[in-house]
């Protein structure tokens, strides 16, 4: 079933560390050979055995609209034919820049970058150059990139792979990256107290999608913004998972909760390499050529992406409806799966935030990284594996949230209910 696979994982690491170029990848947190994907249209992959997948990872979140969305793919033809970079500015840049702020409430300036890790550690120094401080607070479990300030507790493959405070990473960096719990305001209201005047920003994935989908509880982002606020703090959303995902204005419109920064990937580029930050125009201001804080990229606002992305969230803006279409099959799946797992007397707990979904066995109700972490990962790894038997590809990790896609069919979410019901069948054997 996956013998080109096997072959092209052997050769992979012959030349590339672990034969991937990102951690999860490999298989390891579920054990086996990695998939190797060839083509993609809509919610359908195929590996290059020939097998066919419906897919609930899309890229981990861009694929909103499926693979090879016919507008997106003509607008990176056309674009490439031009040039594929030019290390120069383009008219694309200044269209999609003015669309991401109509779409997003309170963002009034952007930068482009290439990647959400560049993002997230970009607006970290900016909040650090704009309040003159040096300290931020992080959620455990919550991934921002891999930059040594953010890989202490760290979510996503540094969960998967137990290595939550990565070697390589200095004292010195440590010192600066304060931990706290996501939805425990108690806790991070006692690190400011505890560090007064020394704390530049907070930054949080508002709706976490690196230990699992795990909404905000009520009030919780509410009472961020107003302690930030009386400690001159820069508030920071990541949102390279869940923006223009959960909503066209992301977790800001969906929550009311205005960020001063906000960090974005993904969607953005349609599944090119691309991020973003952005936010009050006040503290963008510091940037550079404006102010003092250098950021800088040879191919940032990169032609191809950027085309990419206009054209995707131009859709999006247009039709709204995508997301009542997304959240009216998320929710079909939701109870699929509650049914299924309630008939097995399975042990779970399931979160979902839109067409973001996470899915954990345990008997814990799932608010942050700790009850996260008390997912019953052996049964996960055969519960992967019996639904990528039968066609159906979830990540490959315990701790990652599912991503749907607008070209997900009722036909194939009642074919990944039941191939969950054949799955947990044949593990109660």
């Amino acid at each position: 079933m996956f013998d080109r696979s096997k072959a092209l994982f052997e050769r992979a690491q012959e030349f590339i560390p672990g034969g991937v170029n990102s951690p999860v990848r490999a298989f390891k947190a579920v054990g086996g050979t990695p998939v190797f994907f060839k083509e993609a249209k809509g919610s359908v992959l195929k590996d290059e055995d020939g097998n066919e997948y419906i897919d609930y990872v899309a890229s981990w979140g861009p694929m909103i609209l499926g693979h090879a969305y016919p507008p997106v793919i003509q607008a990176v033809q056309q674009a490439a034919e031009k040039s594929t970079s030019f290390g120069a500015p383009t008219e694309i840049e200044i269209k999609l820049a003015e669309l991401i702020q109509k779409m997003v409430p309170g963002l009034e300036s952007i930068r482009m970058v290439n990647s959400g890790t560049e993002a997230c550690m970009s607006a970290i120094r900016v909040a650090r150059g704009y309040t003159g401080k040096n300290k931020i607070v992080k959620m455990e479990g919550c991934y921002h990139g891999h930059a040594d300030s953010f890989l202490i507790k760290a979510g996503s493959g540094a969960l998967t792979f137990g290595t939550p405070n990565s070697p390589g990473v200095t004292p010195g960096t440590a010192q600066d990256t304060l931990t706290t719990s996501f939805n425990d305001l108690e806790h991070i209201t006692k690190l400011f107290e505890e560090n007064k005047d020394e704390i530049a920003a907070v930054i949080l994935e508002p709706v976490p999608g690196n230990m699992g989908c795990i909404p905000p509880n009520k009030g919780y982002l509410e009472g961020l913004r107003k302690l930030c606020d009386e400690h001159n703090v820069v508030l920071i959303f990541d949102e390279v998972m869940c923006g223009f995902r959960i909503a066209a204005g992301g977790a800001q419109e969906l929550y009311g909760v205005e960020a001063d920064l906000v960090c974005y990937g993904k969607i953005i580029g349609a599944g090119l390499p691309v991020g973003a930050f952005g936010g009050k125009k006040e503290v963008m201001s510091v940037i550079a050529p404006l102010g003092p804080v250098y950021q800088a990229g040879t191919l940032s606002g990169n032609p191809l992406a950027m085309h990419a992305g206009y054209t995707l969230l131009s859709e999006l803006h247009r039709n709204p409806e995508i997301y009542a279409d997304l959240d009216e099959k998320s929710e079909s799946l939701e109870e699929g799966l509650h049914g299924v797992f309630e008939s097995y007397d399975i042990t779970y707990s399931m979160n979902r935030v839109g067409s973001m979904l996470g899915i954990f066995f345990t008997d814990t109700k799932v608010t942050d990284f700790a009850s996260a972490t008390t997912t019953d990962v052996e049964l996960f790894k055969k519960f992967f594996h019996g639904l990528l038997k039968r066609g159906v590809y979830f990540p490959p990790s315990a701790y990652e949230s599912l991503f749907l896609s607008h070209s997900l069919t009722e036909e194939m979410i009642d074919k990944t209910i039941i191939a969950a019901d054949e799955t947990l069948e044949e593990i109660q054997k």
